[in-house]
């Protein structure tokens, strides 16, 4: 039985819960999973020898897991490996929310904390298939047009799973909110809205005349 399952379907833990503007949290896997799959970068907190570290690291979902990978000789993977629980965060930043007082100014924002114990995927072809379906997820159609990975790349490489079963988001949309007496206070106010661009490609010195790029990322 799973730590969601013992909790009840959608249920946060005394983690997870969304203690401050708690009407801005989401428990629910579709919200968790919609906010996983548009990143690309998360933040993998974990303590050593008693001290605290943050690791950024590409990362991605398949089912209810999310996967991260690097070098074997990471400190940071060989320590997860060990038992040691993690937090991963993801959080995207869509706006910036001008206010007429400073202290209404805010962001809009979608964010994922999930908490657990990383494991290590062992087999060379869940290996492989992982590290697969991270560079499919990337730049779709990609894996197939590469060089195939040799056993040495493949051992020098580890990939780390969690399972989401300790999850939660946590969103603000909309407009700002100012005090009635502030309203007429003569500034701009509103939403500044921000986005990820994906911009042209840049080809290396060794690609042969007129061959097209890639399709852009997935932001």
């Amino acid at each position: 039985m799973t730590e969601r399952t013992r909790r009840g379907h959608d249920a946060p833990s005394e983690r997870t819960r969304v203690r401050r503007l708690g009407e801005r949290g989401a428990y629910d896997a579709a919200t968790v999973h919609a906010i996983l799959d548009a990143g690309m970068l998360a933040h993998v907190a974990y303590v050593i020898d008693g001290a605290p570290y943050v690791t950024p690291t590409a990362h991605w979902r398949e089912g209810d897991h999310v996967y991260w990978h690097g070098s074997s000789a990471s400190r940071m993977l060989r320590s997860l490996e060990g038992g040691v629980a993690a937090c991963i965060a993801v959080s995207h930043l869509d706006g910036l929310v001008l206010a007429r007082s400073a202290f209404h100014h805010s962001m809009n924002y979608r964010s994922v904390m999930a908490f657990g114990l990383a494991e290590k995927v062992e087999d060379p072809a869940a290996k492989q298939a992982a590290l697969r379906a991270f560079t499919e997820r990337l730049v779709p159609g990609r894996w197939d047009t590469l060089r195939p990975v040799t056993a040495q790349e493949l051992k020098a490489t580890s990939v780390m799973r969690m399972k989401l079963d300790e999850a939660s988001a946590k969103v603000r949309t909309g407009m700002n909110s100012d005090d009635a007496d502030d309203i007429a206070w003569p500034v701009w106010a509103g939403v500044l809205p921000l986005r990820t661009v994906a911009g042209p490609a840049e080809p290396d010195a060794h690609v042969p005349a007129g061959m097209a790029p890639p399709p852009l990322p997935r932001t």
